[in-house]
């Protein structure tokens, strides 16, 4: 069997080759592109965040082998991938790539030979990565083959962040974890990074002797003494769910099909804080129908994951700045579990689509807080959640207030709101009013058993609402109504809104307080929720007296206090009134810290006033580079102005 190897081109296309030369230029579609394209139609269910023809190819399995170096902080390694070909006669597989060394590539073909293939890589584009554009001969004809690849990522990879020890719990060992989503899983695997593709995967982790790997997929539960770890993902999943952790980590149950790893400094505060996950879990299945993924653990990492948490299958990825110690911030959890129907069970098939996701996956967590913990604690996180949804809306263009956000020319991570979590919350609940609790319930369980394992745009959901819930009750909501819902800016006019009974009285006890008609003292709030604490310092009057926030920090210790979410608000506070006393704990907050949700606002607090960005240079030089590059990513312009 001839094959032809072409010649392997690194980097930007710049062969003297006429013909591989036209053969870049027609192959390389960049972001750049896309936005220019963007007044034209949305072409329902496209990916244009993806380099890869996966409308000609399908990967279906992929196998993984790689060894994890830290000291280069690199992964190394091969990817084998079972590719179904969609369409006959196509002679070019495109596969997402992002600063990755690509070494060789392979045929494995069925007579048991492995044959060399020609690649090259495509144009480079800032927010997509490079494709990688492998040459299939005339000879590789089958619906079915396999190819494996060769490679190594590089320390830059958007999807790795290599922790140092110091920077770990136990300081000790260094760390390890990835984020793959929404487009980062390019960075450290070379496949189709799009979440209409799904896969299998089989995986072997190769780790330095002591450390341990787990990945979103089975998981050992006893530490392997050589450093070899075996997963198998046996449901098909996207990319985005794609998720490897490494670290001195330790493993407590928490209920038959639940446990918690984490450090060891970690774990059993973590593993009480967590304790009702199991009962989340039942809870969950008795709503919206079986759990189908096994195990349900959780990962908790370092502080600087740039996220509260990432629901990769079997093993959601948490951040430890919610070990509140008292069970106040475990929604959070209820979020990600709630995912294991929205999002991993039926998941957007683009990015535009992000709301089937994260709307419907608030409305579930907001379900199971409510049968777990009662009607007062949802309707305040309800309440709470309505007031960040205001929040972006009143700093983004009206464009980016619709659910089905147009995103081309953008990268996902850009344009990351409460939008599609809240809005889309809220779109469901007026459904939910409209036809009643028992009817919807029924649509729901109907909707996931349909779309199991299946990635569908905003459109197919449109049709299965029609057919499947307005159609049989008609007259109760209206074609224009759902499409104002999805398609037009900001809040309808006929939204139903929550409201919290149990905020009016922290509304009138914060006024009368500022008003000098009562003492600090008479707050009461050393008795207070989170919740209530958040409500109580989110809607501070803009400028508040030295005097008064003295008096308040002297009484309730909120400079010290360890409830990172509070702290979040009252340093906001600290910062629109220069209020001194707060500003150490500010700078290690930023310092220590990289949740995006919890260090965004405060840096552009700070950058308002010349002092401020004075002092937020100064703190970011020191934090930048404990940060995630997304959560970098997201502040060098705020910081840099660039």
């Amino acid at each position: 069997m001839n094959i032809l190897v072409v010649r392997r081109l690194r980097g930007i296309c710049s062969s003297g080759l006429a013909g591989l030369l036209v053969h870049c230029l027609l192959f390389a579609p960049s972001g750049l592109a896309f936005a220019a394209d963007a007044e034209s139609p949305i072409e329902p269910g496209r990916d244009y965040h993806t380099l890869a023809n996966i409308e000609e190819f399908r990967v279906r399995h992929l196998d993984l082998e790689l060894q994890v170096l830290f000291e280069q902080q690199i992964l190394s390694g091969v990817a084998e991938l079972s590719v179904e070909r969609l369409v006959a006669g196509k002679r070019e597989l495109r596969l997402d790539t992002r600063d990755l060394t690509i070494r060789n590539v392979w045929w494995l073909a069925d007579s048991g030979e492995v044959l060399p293939l020609g690649f090259l890589k495509g144009e480079y584009d800032r927010a997509l990565g490079t494709p990688l554009l492998i040459e299939l001969p005339a000879e590789l004809d089958a619906a079915e083959f396999k190819l494996r690849i060769s490679y190594q990522t590089r320390p830059e990879a958007s999807g790795l962040q290599w922790v140092p020890a110091a920077q770990t719990a136990g300081k000790t060992d260094p760390y390890l974890y990835t984020q793959s989503q929404a487009i980062n899983a390019r960075s450290w695997v070379p496949l189709q990074d799009s979440p209409q593709v799904r896969f299998t995967y089989n995986a072997v982790i190769r780790v330095p002797a002591g450390l341990r790997a787990v990945m979103s997929a089975s998981n050992a539960l006893d530490l392997a003494p050589d450093g070899v770890y075996q997963f198998a993902m046996p449901q098909a999943i996207p990319s985005y769910l794609l998720a490897l952790g490494v670290g001195k980590l330790e493993f407590q149950a928490i209920g038959p099909r639940t446990g918690v790893f984490a450090e060891p400094p970690v774990l059993a505060a973590a593993a009480a804080e967590f304790a009702d996950v199991e009962k989340m879990l039942e809870t969950s299945e008795q709503l919206f129908g079986p759990y189908r993924w096994g195990r349900y653990d959780l990962l908790i990492l370092p502080p600087s994951f740039p996220f509260g948490g990432m629901e990769n299958p079997r093993l959601s990825f948490i951040t430890p700045t919610v070990l509140a110690g008292d069970r106040s911030l475990v929604s959070l959890i209820a979020h990600e579990l709630a995912h294991s129907w929205s999002g991993n069970l039926v998941t957007n098939a683009t990015w535009r689509d992000l709301w089937l996701n994260e709307g419907f996956t608030v409305f579930l967590e907001r379900r199971i807080v409510q049968a777990l913990y009662g009607e007062r604690r949802h309707d305040m996180e309800d309440t709470l959640g309505l007031q960040d949804l205001r929040d972006d809306m009143a700093d983004l263009p009206p464009a980016d207030t619709r659910l089905a956000i147009d995103l081309r020319g953008r990268d996902p991570d850009d344009v990351f709101s409460n939008v599609p979590y809240d809005k889309g919350r809220l779109f469901l609940g007026w459904l939910e009013s409209r036809f009643g609790r028992a009817q919807f319930d029924e649509f729901l369980r109907g909707y996931f058993d349909h779309f199991a394992f299946q990635s569908i745009s905003t459109e197919q959901f449109r049709v299965w609402l029609t057919d499947n819930l307005t159609a049989k009750q008609p007259g109760l909501v209206t074609d224009a109504e759902i499409d104002e819902w999805i398609y037009q800016p900001g809040l309808p006019k006929f939204a139903v809104l929550p409201q919290s009974p149990a905020f009016v009285a922290i509304d009138g006890a914060r006024s009368d307080w500022l008003a000098g008609k009562r003492t600090v003292e008479s707050l009461r709030g050393k008795d207070w929720t989170t919740h209530e604490w958040l409500h109580f310092l989110n809607k501070f009057p803009a400028r508040t007296p030295a005097v008064k926030l003295t008096e308040l920090d002297q009484a309730f210790g909120l400079t010290a206090i360890g409830n990172n979410e509070i702290a979040h608000s009252w340093l906001r506070i600290a910062i629109r009134n220069n209020y001194e006393p707060a500003y150490e704990r500010l700078a290690n907050y930023l310092e220590t810290i990289g949740r995006r949700k919890l260090i965004k606002p405060l840096y552009e607090d700070l950058m308002k006033t010349p002092a401020g960005a004075a002092r937020a240079a100064a703190i970011y030089a020191k934090a930048r580079g404990n940060y995630h590059p997304i959560a970098a990513t997201t502040l060098d312009p705020i910081v840099y102005g660039r």
